[in-house]
Parts: C-alpha cells; structure tokens; sequence
C-alpha cells in the first residue's frame, strides 16, 4: 500500500466503494481508510472498524490488521494522544516485522519519528527517520526512502546548515518527474534551508510548493505547518498583509480538524506576526490560547518557540517579570533539546529583563554567555542582539551599580564599547544594513557624555540607515508580491499544462466513461428494483442521491387518494422534515408543477425565481422529476442544494435515471403489498374452511358413540318403568327380576364403551387444536400424534368412500411441532380427497413411517389415485397454483405445508408420480431446528 495518494485516487476509491456489499468492499475499503487518516479522521476510523469487522476470523488478513492498527496510531497522533499512538505504532512495527513487510515498517518508523518529535526527543526522531529509510530500501521503494531522507534533511538544516547542505544538497533532483508526495518533502527541506540563510522570498516559494502538494496527497498536518511558514517568510519581507491571510489559512485548515498540535502553532504563529504589528493584546490572546494547547507538548521544540514568543511580547509591553519567567523556562527547554539557537534567546532575554528589573549584575553573566554562545555559533544576527543588551545594561546601571569594565576597552565607557563592537560586526555582513536604531544608541550615547560632533556623525548614519531599512522594506514588498506574481503564474501554467496532457486522455476516455456510467446505473437500478418494500426503496434511493448528488434535501412525494402530493420520505440536512401536504393544484409550488406537466422542473438559483414556492431557505436550486410509469404518474422526487446552480446536465441524467428506477421499484412495492392482501384473504379463507371440515368431523365422530349410548340409556329408562309398574302391580317374580338385571348390566357396558369412545375423541379433538393454535413444540409420539390427526378426517374419508391404512410403529419420539405437523398431514389427505380420486370410489391413502435412522424419521404419504400430470409436477408446492380454481382448490394446501416442512420443522418433502399414484416422501428431523428471530416463520 502506498504511502501517501492522491486526491483523484481517494475520490475513485469513494465511487467505487458505494455498490459494494460485504467482504466485497475489503479491496476498495482498506485504501481508502488509509488515505483518509489526514483528510477525514474521524470517517477514516470509522471505516477501519467496518473493515475490522469484515476482517474477523480471517487468518490471512494480518497485514490488514497491522495497517489498521497503525491508522489508529496516526490518528491518535494527531489528537494529540502521544501515548496510545506510540503504543500503538509498537505494536504495528512487531506485526509488520513478523510478517516481513518492510514497506509497513517504513511506514510505522516514520510515524514513531513524528511521535518523538512532539515529545522532544530529536535523537530518537533521527535514529527513527534513517530506520524508515532503511526499511524502505529493503522494501525495494524508492520513494518512501526519499521521504524519509528529505525529513531528515530538513531537520539538519536547524542543527547546521552548512553541513546539512553538504550531504543532502545533491540527494534531490527537482527537475526529475518527482511523485507530489516526495515533492512535498523535497520543497521543505528546500524552504528550510533557504530560511536559515534568509532568502525569505525563495523560501516562501519553496514552502508554497509544499503546501500545495501536501494538499494534494492527504498530508493536511504538513500543510498546516507550510502555510504558517509561508506567513513567517511574507512577514520577514515586511508584507504583514499577506503574512496574516497565510496564517488565517493555516487556522481554517487546523480547526476543522481538531488536532491540538496543528491548531496550537497556528495561534503560535499568528500571534508573533500580530505582535510585530503592534497589536500586543491581541497577540497576547492567541498566544495565551495557543500556550493553553500546547501544554501537553512541553517537551517539544514548538512549545519553547511559543516560550520564545512569550517573552518577545512581555519585553514588548514591558512586562519584564514576565519576560523574565517565559525567558527562564525557554533556558530550561534549551538544555533539554540540546539546542544552542534557544539558549541564545534564553540568555539574552533573561539579561534583557534583569536589566529593568534593576539586577544588572546577574543580567551582565547572562548577557556575555549568550554573546559567547553566538560567536561560538557563528550565529551573527543573535551576536548583535546580545552585545547591544550588554550596551543596554552599562547604559542603564550608571552610577548606581559599579560593573566591571569589558576587557580591552577602547571606548569612553562600556555602552559605547559593546555598541561600537556591534556596529563592527554588523558592518562585516555583505548586504546587511545596519540598523538605524542601534547608530540612534550611539548617537544618544555620545550627545549624554557632550560629544556632539560624534553624536553628529551617529544622528547622520541613522538618518542614511532609515532611509535605507525603508528602502529595503520596500524591496522586501516587491520581492513578497514577486513571489506571489511567480507563484501564481507556476501554478497557473501548471494547471495548464496538466489540463493539455489530460485533454486527450479525456477525450480518448468519453467514451468509456459514459459506459462506466450507464453500466453502474444499470447495477444500482437492479438493486433499487429488487426490493420489495416501500421503505426499503427509499433508504436504497437516499443511499446513491446522497452519495452521487450529495444534495440537501432529498424528498419523494406520492400522490394519495384526495389527489394532492404527501410526502412518503423526506430528508432534509439528513434530518427527517416536517410533512407538508401540497395539493396539486398550488399554483406557485414546482412540485405540483411537475405532477401537472408531466416534466422535469429545475430551478437553477432560486434567489432569482419571482416566486419561491414552498422551498426551505437553505435551498438555492432544486431539481424535481415527476415519477412515471407508462401512463400514471405516482408522484415526484426532488433534490435540493444550498448552492445555485448546483445541477449539471450529468446530475440530472443521474437523478432521472434513479427516479425511472425508483417509479418501477414503488409500482413494484404496491403490487406486492395487494399481493399479500390478496394472499391473506385466501389464506384466512383457506383457515375457514379447514376449522369447518375439523368441527364437521368432530360432530360425526362424537355422534355415533352418543347416539348410542343415548338409544341404550332410553331403552334402559323404559325397562325401569315397567319394572316400577310390576313391582306395584301383580307382583315381581324372580325370574323378571334376575332378566332387568341382566340388561341393566348389558346396557351400561355399552353406555360405558359410548362414553369412553367420545371421551377418547374429545381429548384427541382437544390435543390437536391447542397444537394447531399455539404451534407450541413440545416431545410427542408419532404413532399417537399421527393416529389423532387422522381421527378428525374420518367423517370425511367414509363419507366418500375412502379408506386410509396407518403403519407407523410406537417408540418414535419427536421434539417438534405437532399442530404445524398435523396441518401437513391434513392438507395431505384434503389434497387426496380432492384430486387424486376424481370421479374414483374405493380409493386408498397410506401413511407409513419408518424407524429412525440418523436423527431422522421418514413419513410416507401415497395414494392409488390419478396421478399427477408430468407439466404439474414442479408446479404443485407454488403458491395458488391448482387444476381446481374455482371447484374447491386455492392452491395453497401444498405451498403451506412445503413451508411448514422445510422451514419450522426443519426437513425436506418430495413428491413422485405415475398412472398408478401419487407418493409423498417428508424427511423429518427428530429434533426440529431453534427458529432465528431474525427470520420468522409464519404458519396458516
């Protein structure tokens, strides 16, 4: 995977990924999180987890993981949390080691140098950017090595130009067809170097070049730190103008992002160029605000030039105790990084501070160790700096406080000395213009001891040398719109170019393009048109307008019954909007227009229109395509943007396309939607009739067996009577007594057997309704269950006829569901009954099960009737299909019970045919699957 990508890589990347379900957006997912880590890192995690998700479980995904892993350390990184990024970044570097992928090495050393960078340790930033190098060599990829050494260049520079120019000076070729991630680093490395030798106006080129690129190529933190620089050098140059429109783009770049850092050193430098513009308070807030920010980066090299800054602006407002504390703690901050440029600074401003604060002895140690440290250093500008607060401190610790004279004085006392001494130096500078201040020093200097011919000569020196600095700040004017005119122009033939070579490439492309296009309309309209329901369509629809369109409001508006449009989805700034009922004939509203006329309607810039219409504020133009299907119209879609003229050709073809996709969707929906009513009203119906057959069959299996037992018990009460009447009458004999004893026993027996039979019936009857109402699983036997089901249809087989033979053994226990079970059976004998013996007498249904065999039962239901026809056979488990519409059939029987069998219960049904009949094979399990509440089952 690439190190840093391009702007058009990451936009195809987003296109590609919209159609894309599943582990199938892994190839597409994994770089464009990536990518994004600078640009968007909010969405850049977000999109990590999705593809941590997909990622789960697959061992082959490691280098995928570690990639992850490091974004996540980036992005922590940059918010500042430098522990868990560095932890992180660990972790990272271990995974990639093990599985040898340098290329992720190079990656992670390079983030752990940035790390170590905001911590202050710039020996381990160094060890880590050749580290980066070096894997970057192993990996065979050239760039990324270059990267690595260009970051290492720059910071050589801060350490010692001349040797940081001589071994990377002929590292870089800029002429070479360099990739704009590498130019990016290139042209820094550049900038710095011509900064430290105070070509302002070439460095601000070079840093322009690399906020650009930087842009470019998703590297928004180094931007950030190039359009501050930028300002730093249009500053220097004395056009604090554009200096401050540099900072203000650094700031609008930072903000959004939330990175600490980044914002931290915009408000750093804004408030130093605001502070050379006098505006102390101001420069006071920012930089109270940017100190504020940086706290957790005290140990970096940004947080002792925001001390630095501090104590310029305390000596400004002639804070000096203040100065003096920002001056201390800069000296701490200089011996910890090593760094001799801040302990220059340090000392200078602590003497600088002391010496108001009427300490002139201690300001006078500290003032010649920055001198020293300066000349030490080679480093001019801070060596005039501290010999004229030396001056400084003589000048004002007069007759008050005896110092030491300097050694090797010349001058009439040591103001003028230190004084003379700098002036010496400064002269020494080619193309340096000695400052009209210091020879004004003089000059006071020399009218105070009453040398006016000196102090003369000093006043006319200044005179020339004010003359002069305005001169060169007006140079420096030209130079800066120079740089801008040049830059400008670079960027304008650049983008011409660029254009010149694309232009044939375009064309030759069109083509293939338009292709693409209408290809991947074509696969977003089959996904529309697949879904079935309304609500489904919609989310699918707002998914690609958003994506393809990115409108702000998105609304589909159907016509209901009272002919006026309601709205049925309706989003506005990704927020659901407020219904709003528009009759069709309003006469200032587009969308009933477009109803009306039959056509598209846009709306270009709303602020122009004579009439507004019912439009949200926020909305500067809108588009509204009527939903048309043939001859009907359903409706209109409207998309809506803050922009005017926000609608190109290219969206409107986009837009018309998904609205004749979304039409054929919404027609879609509503016909399945009566398809199920219809469904349901079969289906209840169906339930009727099975309950009235059930309660038939019940009235004649209880009859029987009652009516019986009523005829007995009758005759029983008639024998009683006559009894009653012997017994008062004539006398009872022996013989008439012992023969009612003998019926009356006859009679209850049989009475007996009635009742137990219908007894029997009414808790089989019972069983096999809670079963069928509640569809509650529970263990049974088969023999018992299957023998109760068949009970219930016995009043329909005599009656025509029939006869069924049962053959199931005991000892089959299933954990199942016996009402939905019976349903089957019952639907089984109902289909029998009605088209194997059309026209047919004697007819015979068995039902056998065999023993169990693997966890499963098989139940065989056949008939010696008709048959199937062989054109029939692969239709009879559709729904409403049968050959007897409108004689008995609804063509449901056999679609519900292929429900019931491969759904709930958990098993397989198959049917085979000839002249001889018809056989029914279900292949049932002993335990029935657990149902997933994510897909019920529903039993009729």
């Amino acid at each position: 995977m690439d190190m840093f990508a391009t702007d058009d890589d990451v936009a195809r990347w987003e296109l590609a990924l919209l159609p894309l379900k599943g582990v199938a957006r892994l190839p597409v997912l994994l770089p464009l999180a990536w990518h994004l880590r600078q640009r968007d890192s909010l969405r850049a995690v977000a999109l990590a987890d999705e593809a941590q998700r997909l990622l789960a479980g697959a061992p082959e995904a490691r280098p995928a993981r570690a990639r992850l892993l490091l974004l996540r350390a980036e992005v922590a990184w940059l918010m500042g949390e430098l522990e868990t990024a560095k932890a992180q970044a660990d972790e990272a570097l271990q995974a990639f080691r093990q599985l040898g992928e340098h290329a992720g090495c190079a990656d992670t050393h390079w983030l752990r140098a940035w790390i170590a960078v905001d911590n202050g340790d710039h020996l381990y930033r160094d060890a880590e950017l050749a580290r980066s190098a070096q894997a970057a060599r192993d990996a065979g990829d050239a760039e990324r090595e270059a990267i690595a050494d260009a970051a290492s260049a720059r910071w050589a520079v801060l350490r010692d130009i001349g040797s940081a120019r001589a071994r990377w000076g002929d590292r870089f070729d800029l002429a070479a067809d360099v990739p704009p991630a590498l130019d990016c680093w290139i042209n820094d490395f550049l900038g710095m170097a011509a900064s430290q030798g105070s070509d302002f106006g070439g460095a601000a080129g070079f840093y322009l070049r690399t906020y650009e690129t930087a842009l470019e190529t998703g590297q928004v933190r180094a931007a950030i730190i190039a359009a501050s620089n930028i300002g730093e050098k249009f500053s220097n140059l004395n056009d604090h103008h554009s200096a401050l429109e540099w900072m203000q783009r650094a700031l609008d770049l930072a903000r959004p992002t939330g990175w600490p850092r980044s914002i931290g050193a915009a408000l750093l430098h804004t408030a130093d160029t605001v502070r050379r513009l006098g505006r102390l308070d101001a420069a006071d807030e920012l930089l109270h605000e940017a100190l504020e920010i940086l706290r957790p980066y005290a140990a970096s090299r940004l947080y002792a030039i925001a001390l630095q800054y501090q104590g310029d602006l305390c000596l400004a407002r002639e804070d000096y105790a203040g100065a003096l504390d920002a001056f201390e703690r800069l000296a701490v901050r200089a011996d910890v990084l090593d760094q001799a440029d801040f302990r220059m600074v340090a000392r200078r401003g602590q003497a600088h501070a002391l010496c108001f604060l009427d300490r002139p002895a201690e300001a006078l140690v500290l003032a010649r160790q920055a001198v020293e440290l300066a000349h030490g250093h080679d480093n001019t500008y801070n060596h005039i700096a501290g010999l004229r607060v030396l001056a400084l401190i003589h000048s004002r610790a007069g007759a008050r406080h005896l110092l030491p004279a300097p050694a090797g004085m010349t001058e009439a006392n040591p103001t003028l000395h230190y004084l003379h001494r700098a002036l010496a130096i400064a002269s020494t500078i080619t193309g340096y213009t000695v400052p009209g201040d210091l020879y004004d020093a003089l000059a006071a200097e020399y009218a105070r001891l009453d040398d006016y011919r000196r102090a003369y000569e000093m006043a006319r020196a200044a005179s020339v040398a004010h003359e002069k600095t305005h001169s060169q700040e007006a140079t420096g004017r030209a130079i800066a719109m120079q740089v801008h005119q040049q830059t400008e122009q670079a960027r304008a033939e650049g983008m011409h170019h660029r254009e010149l070579a694309m232009s044939e490439a375009r064309r030759a492309e069109l083509l293939q393009q338009t292709s693409a296009t209408l290809e991947r309309l074509s696969a977003i309209g089959q996904e529309i048109t697949i879904h079935l329901d309304a609500a489904a369509v919609y989310e699918v629809l707002n998914r690609y307008v958003q994506a393809l369109l990115a409108p702000h409001v998105f609304a589909v508006y159907l016509i209901d019954a009272g002919r006026a449009l309601v709205p049925a989805f309706a989003l506005e700034g990704g927020q659901p909007m407020a219904p709003t009922r528009i009759e069709l004939d309003h006469t200032t509203a587009w969308c009933a227009r477009c109803v009306r006329e039959r056509s598209e309607v846009y709306v270009e810039d709303a602020a122009t229109e004579p009439v507004r219409g019912p439009l949200p504020e926020a909305s500067a133009s809108a588009l509204y395509v009527p939903l048309v299907l043939g001859e009907r119209v359903l409706g209109v879609v409207t998309v809506q943007s803050t922009q005017p003229h926000a609608f190109g050709e290219r969206e409107r073809l986009i837009f018309r396309t998904l609205c004749a996709y979304g039409a054929i969707a919404l027609d879609n929906a509503h016909a399945y939607r009566q398809l199920q009513e219809a469904q349901s009203a079969l289906v209840s119906q169906e339930k009727l009739a099975a309950l009235g057959a059930l309660m038939a069959g019940v009235a004649h299996e209880l009859n029987t067996p009652i009516g019986n037992s009523l005829l007995i018990a009758s005759t029983l009460e008639q024998k009683t009577e006559e009894l009653e009447r012997t017994l008062n009458g004539p006398g009872l004999r022996r013989s008439v007594l012992t023969a009612f004893i003998a019926d009356a026993r006859r009679a209850s027996e049989l009475v007996m057997r009635g009742l137990r039979s219908a007894a029997d019936l009414v808790a089989s009857f019972k069983q096999v309704a809670v079963d069928r109402t509640t569809e509650q699983r529970r263990t049974f036997n088969l023999q018992q269950v299957t023998h109760e089901i068949v009970a219930t249809m016995m009043n329909r087989l005599r009656a025509s006829s029939h006869r069924i033979v049962v053959e199931v053994p005991d000892g089959i226990a299933l954990d199942s569901y016996p009402g939905p079970f019976g349903q089957v059976i019952t639907n089984l004998i109902n289909n029998a009954l009605l088209h194997a013996f059309d026209g047919r007498e004697g007819g015979r249904i068995r039902l056998t099960a065999h023993p169990a065999v693997d966890g499963r039962v098989t139940i065989v239901f056949d008939d010696n009737g008709g048959g199937i026809a062989p054109e029939n056979l692969t239709r009879i488990f559709d729904p409403f299909f049968t050959t007897k519409l409108g004689q008995g059939g609804s063509g449901l029987g056999l679609s519900i019970s292929y429900n019931i069998v491969t759904s709930l219960l958990g098993g397989q049904i198959g049917v085979a045919s000839g002249a001889h009949g018809t056989t029914f094979t279900l292949e049932l399990p002993l335990v029935a699957p657990s149902p997933d509440p994510a897909d019920p089952v529903t039993i009729y």
